[in-house]
């Protein structure tokens, strides 16, 4: 399978974002578009490889820009940017909106589509899910799940699965179980799947072990996930 990628600019108010659109050019129809969401290092290698893995499955797949131009590289203005987009909700699910409205208006996408993030990701995948936005699913892996802005019953539509280091210290059990009342609050449809001794950032294979604290690759997690997703993702879209 040959797949294809492309620079695609777009903004948000006035701030200008790129990000890399994926698709295989030899498909006829047009194929459902994913929205893919990266961590807070930015627009890495590891959303690029996550990017080509999902269009490798026949989906068109925007690995889309959360930060804007000179962020990403630059540790302090990276935390800077998590920071803005983690503490304000409206200016977050904006932003992915941006995102997901290029994946929309791209010709190679087709209808039904989804977000799948990865850590900072996952939680932005959740929020843009929370606000209701136009998608069949929303997939958040080892990301967070808490939020200031909570779904509201009815508002939440799209399919949501979450994927989850057991042993994660930066996502607690009191977070886990406030996410599932919420969901149940919200009368959202939803799934969680854990993986048992997995931490945080569980899909990085190229994570330096003890780099960060909590934070390690797990192959059994990691491939887990991505079965658990894409079944998920072809029953939901």
């Amino acid at each position: 399978m040959i797949i294809t990628s492309r620079n695609l600019a777009y903004y948000d108010l006035n701030t200008a974002l790129t990000g890399l659109l994926y698709w295989n050019p030899e498909q006829v129809e047009s194929a459902p578009g994913i929205l893919l969401i990266h961590g807070g290092a930015g627009l890495d290698e590891h959303a690029r490889d996550q990017a080509l893995r999902y269009a490798e499955l026949g989906y068109t797949v925007l690995a889309c820009d959360m930060y804007g131009p000179g962020v990403a590289g630059d540790r302090e203005r990276v935390l800077e940017c998590v920071r803005a987009l983690r503490d304000d909700p409206a200016l977050l699910r904006r932003r992915a909106a941006a995102g997901l409205a290029a994946l929309v208006d791209s010709p190679e996408a087709g209808g039904g589509h989804a977000a799948i993030g990865f850590c900072f990701g996952g939680m932005t995948a959740l929020e843009l899910a929370r606000s209701g936005a136009n998608l069949a699913a929303a997939v958040s892996i080892h990301g967070s799940l808490g939020s200031k802005a909570p779904a509201r019953p009815g508002a939440l539509t799209a399919k949501v699965l979450v994927c989850h280091g057991a042993s994660d210290p930066h996502v607690p059990t009191a977070e886990v179980t406030t996410f599932a009342d919420e969901m149940d609050h919200a009368g959202a449809d939803w799934q969680l799947i854990m993986y048992g001794g997995a931490v945080h950032g569980f899909t990085h294979a190229h994570a330096a072990p003890g780099a960060m604290t909590g934070v390690a690759y797990d192959r059994s997690a990691d491939q887990r996930s991505f079965n658990a997703t894409t079944a998920f993702l072809a029953e939901a879209i």
